[in-house]
């Protein structure tokens, strides 16, 4: 652990009023959440598609069942809890020291920690609704539908296919989603960036909106920003934050 760097975050921090995290799949790694594009060694023994176009919109309409085949095994974990990082962002926003948490994740553990305002810009798989009559349901019921004849997640209501409320590829970002993380991006006086290595865009453009003090960069590897950064730590993210004391 560099002890230089964690106190010089530390300095940046306790001098803010206004941060805003932006993070990405390295924040959930910790937490034991795998990163779907480091495709490992079993992966073209059981998948006949690279993850990036069976996460396509195109995928799920033509291909449906091995969409979710795919979807339930690794993107629905099962068992996975809040890190540090997670907790420690829930703590500096209850202190009034963080403003907002935007992220690329899609797992919901921001909110689990206790973290209020989070900017989801790929959505969440806890939240999926029916294609037909617009009815919302938890992550369980596409749990469930493994069990099912079809292995298909059907509304109860009206029998419609539901979809997880995510952001697949060839789909559009949520405008109001974005509205408002440019608005607390673009209000920030620090702005962490971690866990992602700003290479998914449009969702990287976003840093673009910031103009304050501070841009601290807590990643594993090199970024295409860290020459502009006020301060990088290539460390695990949750063991940075985890050092980190809230006043």
């Amino acid at each position: 652990m560099d002890v230089q760097a964690t106190s010089i975050l530390q300095q940046i921090i306790d001098k803010s009023k206004s941060i805003v995290f932006f993070g990405g799949a390295g924040v959930s790694t910790e937490s034991g959440i795998p990163d779907f594009r480091s495709v490992d060694g079993l992966y073209n023994q059981e998948w006949s598609y690279p993850p990036e176009e069976i996460i396509s919109r195109s995928f799920f309409y033509k291909n449906t069942k091995e969409f979710y085949r795919f979807y339930r095994a690794k993107l629905l974990p099962k068992g996975i809890e809040p890190n540090a990082a997670h907790y420690k962002l829930a703590e500096l926003e209850k202190a009034g020291k963080l403003s907002a948490v935007v992220t690329q994740n899609i797992d919901g553990l921001h909110q689990k920690a206790g973290s209020k305002r989070v900017y989801e810009l790929h959505g969440s798989t806890l939240r999926n609704y029916c294609l037909d009559c617009q009815a919302f349901y938890d992550e369980k019921i596409i749990e469930e539908s493994e069990n099912t004849e079809d292995k298909l997640p059907h509304c109860p209501k009206c029998g419609g296919l539901i979809k997880p409320d995510v952001v697949l590829y060839e789909e559009g970002l949520d405008q109001e989603v974005i509205e408002g993380a440019v608005r607390a991006i673009s209000q920030a006086d620090t702005l962490i960036i971690g866990g992602t290595s700003l290479t998914v865009y449009p969702a990287a453009g976003l840093i673009n909106y910031f103009h304050g003090e501070n841009l601290v960069l807590l990643n594993k590897s090199i970024t295409a920003q860290d020459s502009s950064a006020t301060l990088v730590i290539h460390e695990p993210i949750g063991q940075v934050l985890s050092q980190i004391k809230v006043e």
